[in-house]
């Protein structure tokens, strides 16, 4: 075997609960931003698909996680909805939440499938937005309230717990670049919004340590590595900008303890602080440690030296410091517009190696999403020969870099089944089971066949053939 993994090695997929649960008539559960965003501003979400089926995991968990066993998976992480466990945010519990959460985890753990656990992933209740969401320091309170509760509910059958997914994207979409609600656009309530969420991670931590609960709590980061277009002073100067920024800024304060002074200084210079920094908030930092570190990794960012002057009564931002790089010979996935690099993964392992004490961490997403894969359907089958290539070469290079002596634990796909992907809904597909959207059928993927064949084997041949699938 050219490429083999160890025998407690996780692998499994990821999803989140408001792209894969959808909503039933009775189920008690409370609006979110996304509930809310993708009905009034349709307009922005592909085909006008909002959350309320999206991947039915509600109404099919049971039979999913049999199709997950089916794949050997050893492992899978999902998130609780806030507003599904506590409709308004805080206050009130929604009682058929607590009992299908239960029902989920006992069944992945009769299963043999350990459930990891985020609990937050993008999707603040509505309730909670509108008083500010997390540029309140209430909503701070109310997440930790939040997890202590889910801690206690479910603390006996859930191994991992992780905080938040990609903190960095509710403060940069939500409140810098007009992606995702609440569709604000300033640098500063945006680095606020960041602040508070590392904030709110912090506390989550500390319940969790003060409480004693078993098992091990980490985060979810979405790192995108960074690449000069030479090695001018210029350009390299303008990688160092978009890493400090979009990379260090997050990755510093959680995993270092301490914002990078280099950021301080130039928020300083542009008057661009956030309001609300306390010296408590700084020691809160210092002190939370994480035990397991998850890594997001789709592409790499690619920058050079601006080529013109920042319109200086414009909105302040990151681009303010470099332009985005478009390399000659890039490989693409032109259904998403993203360069494909594998060895981006390889670059992120030793970084977390060499500059952030060697953690235990896993791939807990990475992926690649096809625009139109009923087309590549053969004898019942999607036959994604694509997604094989790419998953074989991601895995490749991280197993180059555990031989290296990264302490890298495992490896999640995204995503299980096909699943609603925010304001791109059903538009690129991810999963190793294929959804049909008017029926809800679910079949599986050549790509899901061959990485059961994987776990099975704990690793794989460089050049082994790919064989045909049928169903």
């Amino acid at each position: 075997m050219d490429y083999q993994f160890s025998k407690d090695f996780f692998w499994g997929a990821a999803t989140s609960a408001t792209q894969s649960e959808g909503r039933v008539v009775g189920d008690g559960k409370g609006e979110n931003i996304w509930d809310y965003a993708s009905t009034i501003y349709n307009h922005r979400f592909y085909d006008g698909v909002t959350t309320e089926k999206t991947s039915r995991f509600y109404e099919d968990y049971q039979v999913d996680i049999q199709r997950m066993q089916d794949l050997n998976f050893n492992s899978f992480r999902t998130s609780i909805s806030w507003s599904r466990l506590i409709p308004e945010g805080r206050g009130q519990v929604n009682r058929e939440a607590v009992a299908f959460y239960h029902e989920v985890f006992d069944e992945l753990n009769k299963k043999g499938i350990k459930p990891f656990v985020n609990l937050y992933h993008f999707d603040m209740p509505l309730a909670l937005q509108e008083i500010g969401g997390f540029e309140n320091r209430e909503v701070i309170q109310a997440y930790r309230d939040y997890a202590q509760l889910c801690f206690d509910l479910f603390g006996d059958k859930v191994a991992y717990w992780f905080t938040f997914n990609e903190p960095m994207i509710p403060a940069e979409a939500g409140y810098l670049h007009d992606r995702h609600y609440p569709y604000v656009v300033d640098f500063k309530r945006a680095a606020q919004v960041l602040h508070n969420i590392i904030l709110a991670h912090c506390e989550a931590v500390k319940v969790f340590r003060e409480g004693d609960y078993s098992g091990k709590i980490g985060i979810i980061m979405d790192v995108i590595p960074v690449y000069p277009r030479s090695q001018n002073p210029a350009d390299l100067k303008a990688a160092e900008m978009a890493d400090l920024f979009y990379t260090r800024s997050l990755n510093d304060a959680i995993l270092k303890g301490h914002y990078p002074a280099e950021l301080g200084e130039v928020l300083k210079a542009y008057g661009q602080m956030p309001e609300d920094i306390r010296e408590e908030d700084l020691a809160l930092m210092a002190e939370t440690k994480i035990d397991l570190l998850g890594i997001n990794y789709y592409r790499p960012r690619r920058v050079k030296a601006r080529e013109s002057v920042p319109n200086p009564d414009g909105v302040f931002s990151p681009e303010w410091f470099y332009d985005n790089y478009e390399m000659p010979g890039r490989r693409m996935n032109t259904s998403r517009g993203i360069e494909i690099y594998p060895q981006g993964l390889y670059d992120i392992a030793k970084k977390i190696q060499q500059e952030y004490d060697n953690i235990d961490w896993f791939v807990s997403e990475n992926g690649i999403g096809i625009q139109g894969e009923e087309q590549f359907i053969e004898g019942g089958i999607v036959q994604d020969d694509y997604r094989i290539e790419f998953l074989k070469e991601h895995l490749i290079w991280l197993h180059r870099a555990m031989e290296e002596g990264s302490n890298c634990l495992g490896y999640h796909m995204w995503t299980f089944v096909d699943c609603w992907s925010w304001i791109n809904a059903y538009k690129n597909r991810y999963g190793f089971y294929r959804l049909d959207l008017e029926t809800g059928e679910k079949t599986v993927k050549k790509s899901g066949l061959w990485f059961k064949d994987v776990i099975t084997q704990q690793g794989f041949d460089q050049k082994e053939k790919i064989k045909e699938m049928t169903k």
